[in-house]
């Protein structure tokens, strides 16, 4: 038997087997995304959701929608690290609109003989109240929209806690665009001023973060892997964090993420590291909807 003879049936083989895995990837993906969007009404596009700066709810939230966020992450600072604490909760009392609450922890440890008084005391940052409204939900193009809005009022450290206990207030309105390219790939633009006010001082200072992540979706699964772009400009300086992740299921309603940070343009950070623990409860769905 001739090699030609050999080689042909293999090839055959081969092709029909890389073909028929294209089909079942493309059939997943069909399925999970028909799962997530045409479930029920209002309509909704599957989006890969950056895991560092994460939405207020997934676009196009539909009522009764909730979940629980923890977060742990460390940052390798020139004369100290820093870790930080994050514990969140969110949900959607009506469809397309989403509300979250959040505390933010920030713990200091010194470097190299770094006298401890000279860092940052420990700290809870803040107490976070947001909304997030999806205004915009299109199919056909896969493509979602939002509005929202951050209200962060800004908290003494442990050493003067109380004294005040609210020394600053941040305003943050944003504006979210996101787009899914065929069954895998994802894109999204997160962007909007911060205001910051110190009470003491009533001295009001503005940057402006223009955050862009990109996603690869994993056929059939929530499970993902991308990068986001953390840009943040202020006056004349830039700063610009690339944070490369991945998220994966561990259950149908628990997921785990695990993000690192790599600074571009930033003069007294390093490397960092967060990982963000996601649960979301189970929800009654009306009847009507059905599951």
């Amino acid at each position: 038997m001739s090699i030609k003879n050999i080689l042909m049936p293999l090839l055959l083989l081969a092709s029909c087997s890389y073909t028929f895995a294209q089909i079942d990837n493309e059939v997943k993906d069909s399925i999970y995304i028909y799962e997530v969007e045409q479930h029920r009404d209002p309509v909704k596009v599957l989006h890969a959701e950056p895991l560092y700066i994460d939405l207020i709810r997934d676009l196009g939230a539909r009522k009764g929608e909730k979940e629980w966020n923890i977060g742990v992450g460390l940052t390798d600072n020139l004369k100290f690290d820093s870790y930080e604490a994050l514990v969140e909760y969110e949900w959607a009392p009506i469809d397309r609109l989403g509300f979250e609450v959040e505390l933010p922890f920030t713990f200091y440890s010194p470097l190299n003989g770094t006298r401890r008084e000279s860092i940052p005391s420990n700290r809870l940052n803040s107490i976070k109240l947001a909304t997030q409204w999806s205004f915009f939900v299109n199919e056909k193009m896969a493509t979602s929209m939002a509005i929202g809005y951050i209200n962060e009022f800004e908290l003494s450290d442990f050493r003067s806690f109380g004294n005040p206990f609210i020394k600053g207030n941040v305003y943050n309105p944003f504006f979210v665009v996101a787009k899914r390219w065929g069954n895998n790939f994802h894109s999204l633009v997160y962007t909007g001023p911060l205001i910051e006010q110190d009470f003491k001082t009533n001295h009001l200072s503005t940057t402006y973060d223009i955050n862009t992540s990109f996603h690869y979706m994993i056929s059939g699964t929530r499970n993902f892997l991308g990068v986001e772009f953390n840009k943040s400009l202020d006056h004349d300086d830039f700063d610009m964090t690339i944070r490369p992740q991945m998220r994966v299921g561990i259950a149908d309603n628990l997921l785990v993420g695990i993000v690192g940070g790599i600074p571009v343009h930033r003069e007294n950070q390093r490397f960092s590291s967060f990982a963000r623990l996601i649960w979301e409860p189970s929800h009654k769905k009306s009847k009507m909807h059905g599951h």
